[in-house]
């Protein structure tokens, strides 16, 4: 079993920074694949970016490309989302996901462990 502990969210004002951290804890963390995801009110959960174990590869969604980056310290059990130039549109409830293999994971079906999740809202 893992557990994920998000931190890090909270209101920022549009074009602001904020950098989610999510500690995890019960499996060794390098094998684990990790990602970030989002969920507004009555949609379906989005990827948002994702790393992989050991290698560190990435995915981003094309809506946060370039704004938004996730790293991994394998040391600290830690993933990050750092978010710059933040918007309105990306307020909404994100979520640290983990799976069971190390690899990249774009759909939230392959993910194994989430977190309770941390409320980001971008004031315009």
């Amino acid at each position: 079993q893992v557990q994920l502990v998000e931190s890090g969210g909270g209101l920022v004002q549009a074009g602001g920074s904020l950098r989610l951290s999510c500690a995890a804890s019960g499996r060794t963390f390098s094998s684990l694949g990790m990602g970030w995801f989002r969920q507004a009110p009555g949609k379906e959960r989005e990827i948002v970016a994702g790393i992989s174990g050991i290698v560190g590869g990435t995915f981003y969604a094309d809506s946060v490309k370039g704004r938004f980056t996730i790293s991994r310290d394998n040391a600290k059990n830690t993933v990050y989302l750092q978010m710059i130039n933040l918007e309105p549109g990306d307020t909404t409830v994100y979520y640290c996901a983990a799976a069971r293999t190390a690899a990249v994971y774009r759909s939230p079906n392959e993910y194994n462990y989430w977190g309770q999740g941390t409320q980001v809202t971008v004031s315009s």
